[in-house]
């Protein structure tokens, strides 16, 4: 697996997810170049009619993220936010967010430090549990702020 040293801004799709951390990105055969290439020949096809990236604002702003536009969180971001949230422990939402809070450059320098295994500091898939470099199982939380103690006392 193609195992990236540091994040680049420019794996920060539209919609707040971290191509850099996606497995379509980070396997051998075939990478995907993430939301942001504009070659699409090795993107999924679902990532390629993705509607919030083909939407009317991003459209017209070509390195706008969804948390600039009018309709922000439309209905398509909180469905994919739930999808997310429910089975690849991180949110999009709180990424924008903290993206807006504190700009691309922080935001991926925090994604490095918290998406680094803690075995091998590889980077972990948002999509696996377990490290595809080093194939330890990760914290079930990475990505969502919580910690296995907080998720307990819920």
């Amino acid at each position: 697996m193609k195992m990236p040293a540091a994040i680049e801004p420019r794996m920060i799709a539209p919609c707040g997810m971290n191509c850099g951390l996606c497995i379509g990105y980070l396997r051998d055969r075939r990478p995907c170049p993430g939301c942001n290439d504009p070659d699409d020949s090795f993107k999924p096809k679902h990532c390629v009619v993705c509607t919030l990236k083909t939407c009317e604002h991003h459209s017209a702003h070509a390195e706008a993220l969804c948390v600039t536009c009018t309709s922000y969180p439309c209905a398509r971001l909180r469905q994919l936010d739930r999808r997310y949230r429910s089975k690849y422990r991180m949110s999009v939402i709180e990424n924008l967010e903290e993206v807006h809070r504190i700009g691309v450059q922080g935001f991926v320098e925090l994604e490095r430090e918290r998406w680094a295994c803690p075995h091998c500091g590889a980077l972990v898939s948002v999509h696996r549990t377990a490290c595809l470099s080093c194939g330890e199982s990760v914290d079930d939380t990475r990505g969502t702020g919580l910690t296995r103690a907080s998720l307990a006392s819920l």
